[in-house]
This record gives structure tokens, C-alpha cells and sequence, in this order.
């Protein structure tokens, strides 16, 4: 998922989003708004967002843990230990 560098968001109070919850969902769940930040007391309280940007989000992060790791790995990388494709398989083979 490409960032945006524009993104609809929209402030609402708990008072609001209780009297207009059925079209503030609609709203999330088409995606025309990105994402609405519930203020409570003048402060944020909570954030909604589409269950598909939801995914994306996790997606996004699963995506850079996994990149982390790799650039760790990729760090201490010793050519003398590697082992060729076929004797991984056969180190590796089920024994069923």
C-alpha cells in the first residue's frame, strides 16, 4: 500500500459519532474517509479505520519486520557456511 501524502481524516466527538454512528461507519467502510479520530474531553480517545486498510496496515508492517530481519541476517552473513540448495533438501527431507 502506497502512502498518501493526502489523506481524508476526521475529528468527531463521542457525542456525534453516538447520534451519527450509522453514517460515520458508512463513511469508513467506503473509504471516503481514511480514517476518523473519535475526541473525547478534547482529547483523542480512539481511531476507526476500513477493515481493508486495517490488513494493509498489518500487511505493511508484517512486510517490514520480515525486511528487518533479512537486513540482520544479511549483516552476519558468512560465505563459508552456506549450504547449495540440493543439500538443504536432502538434510531436510520428510521421512515419511
Amino acid at each position: 500500500m502506497a502512502a498518501s501524502s493526502v489523506r481524508a481524516v476526521q475529528a468527531v466527538s463521542t457525542t456525534a459519532m453516538v447520534r451519527g454512528f450509522s453514517t460515520k461507519l458508512k463513511e469508513i467502510s467506503s473509504r471516503a474517509i481514511e480514517c476518523m479520530v473519535i475526541v473525547q474531553n478534547n482529547q483523542p480517545a480512539a481511531v476507526i479505520i476500513n477493515v481493508d486498510a486495517y490488513q494493509e496496515m498489518l500487511d505493511e508492517i508484517n512486510d517490514l519486520c520480515v525486511e528487518a530481519v533479512a537486513a540482520e541476517r544479511l549483516a552476519g552473513f558468512d560465505q563459508a557456511s552456506v549450504i547449495c540448495h540440493d543439500d538443504m533438501r536432502t538434510r531436510f527431507a520428510r521421512k515419511d
